[in-house]
């Protein structure tokens, strides 16, 4: 575990709050989360201010998933969260000093992701695949254990870290549904002696390797989360 993970970890926190702060959903946190964790693949935290960088991941997600916020709010929700002790900024040279920094920026990380900031999340395919399993259960079974509750905070979790990056959006869904499974010693019915397991009627390109390396990747997010 490195000391760059755990600023990751802490930073895509930071992402998460303002966004929550900014009354943003969840898709344009994610989207926050992938333009922040696409930039620091290809740079170095010695190179670039992590929060800058995750400041202006809000702000751009907001125009990309057409929840726009002004960049003033996008500022003043930032500094308060990074000064909870300091009183909020006026409107003078401090604030005009940062929202130019954050418009000059917002056109360097552009350049960076090549304007590619529109992208594909695990949620609607977990959505899809949550509603579709619900069939195969018993109701009071089904209702009675919040594995479609876990999926969804694994999947809010996720995004501290770079599974976003590492596994086709339909195989994480897939990944995480199993890992809830898993965690509440859930069995999905009618698959004994089946050819097709139920996961690969989700998506038939996924297999047992990648399950797993989504799970292993999630706790690994987690065990950052202890050490944060």
């Amino acid at each position: 575990m490195t000391n760059t993970e755990k600023v990751h970890y802490v930073v895509n926190h930071f992402i998460n709050e303002a966004g929550l702060r900014l009354h943003m959903t969840a898709v344009p946190l994610a989207t926050a989360s992938v333009i922040y964790h696409k930039f620091f693949r290809e740079n170095s935290l010695q190179q670039y201010d992590p929060y800058l960088i995750a400041t202006t991941a809000v702000y751009l997600a907001g125009k990309a998933e057409e929840q726009h916020r002004k960049l003033r709010d996008v500022v003043n929700v930032c500094y308060r969260i990074l000064h909870s002790t300091k009183p909020p900024l006026e409107m003078g040279e401090a604030f005009m000093s940062l929202r130019d920094t954050v418009a000059n920026c917002e056109l360097f990380v552009l350049r960076m992701l090549q304007f590619k900031i529109s992208f594909q999340h695990p949620h609607k395919y977990l959505l899809h695949y949550l509603k579709f399993l619900k069939d195969w259960f018993e109701p009071y079974k089904w209702e009675t254990t919040p594995v479609a509750r876990s999926a969804w905070t694994f999947l809010k979790d996720s995004y501290h870290g770079t599974l976003c990056l590492r596994h086709k959006p339909q195989h994480i869904a897939v990944g995480l549904i199993y890992m809830a499974l898993e965690c509440h010693g859930v069995e999905v019915p009618l698959q004994t002696n089946v050819t097709v397991p139920w996961y690969k009627v989700l998506t038939d390109d996924i297999t047992e390797d990648i399950i797993k390396d989504i799970i292993d990747i999630v706790i690994r997010t987690y065990e950052i989360e202890t050490l944060a």
